[in-house]
Order: C-alpha cells, then structure tokens, then sequence
C-alpha cells in the first residue's frame, strides 16, 4: 500500500512543478519582453556601435557616417574609412562601407562598396 501512496505523493508533485514551471515561463516571457523594450538602442547608440564594431573587425577606424537608415531588417549605413594614410592628407586612400546591423545594433554583415582618394570628388554619372 506504501507503494500506492508514493505514486500518488510524486504524481502530485510532479503536477505542482509542472504548474510552477508554466508560472515560471509566463513570467520569464513577459520579463523578456519588457527587457527587449528597454534594451533597444537609440540611433546614436546604433552609431556608435556600428563604428566600434565595424573597427573591431576591419582594424581600420571609421571616420564618419554618411548614411544611416532603420530598415525592416535592422539598420544599414554607410561608413567612410581611412584605409591607406598618404602624404599629402588629400591623397590618402579612402573607403564606404556598407554595414547592416540588427534592431539591437549587432552587426550583421558589412562589405566595401568603393575606394577613393580623399582629395577626389564622386564623377558625375549620366542619367
């Protein structure tokens, strides 16, 4: 008859665990929810971690942005790197990148999309 009783004792418990553990999730998912609310970063943020980021991974600093748009995927800019310093300053070798981020401003991908030399204006194209 012990035996009986122990069956019932731990199917009981293991109904109350799986009860806590539904709470539990209920609850993780909500307080995950309101930690992603609060963790999106604002544009500036977004910013500066593409640069931080994108200088990790090239080992070249990003001078400035020139373009900066949310998409549905994220963000994506374009980024100006110093590539190759010459003398004169204006003859030094230039790069944009192109740099997509997730919505929390994780870098997804990144690849140049032309080099110039920083005295060099873009040529006019036909159209």
């Amino acid at each position: 008859m012990s035996n009986t009783n122990n069956t019932q004792e731990s199917q009981g418990s293991q109904k109350s665990q799986e009860s806590q553990d539904s709470q539990d999730s209920q609850n993780s998912s909500e307080t995950n929810d309101d930690r992603t609310a609060r963790k999106r970063p604002s544009p500036m943020e977004v910013l500066r971690q593409a640069r931080g980021q994108l200088a990790e991974l090239t080992g070249m600093e990003a001078e400035s942005v020139s373009s900066f748009e949310q998409t549905e995927q994220g963000w994506a800019l374009e980024v100006e790197v110093l590539e190759l310093e010459r003398v004169p300053d204006t003859m030094s070798l230039m790069a944009s990148y192109q740099v997509e981020l997730d919505p929390d401003g994780q870098l997804t991908g990144y690849r140049r999309v032309r080099r110039y030399e920083r005295g060099r204006s873009d040529t006019r194209r036909g159209g």
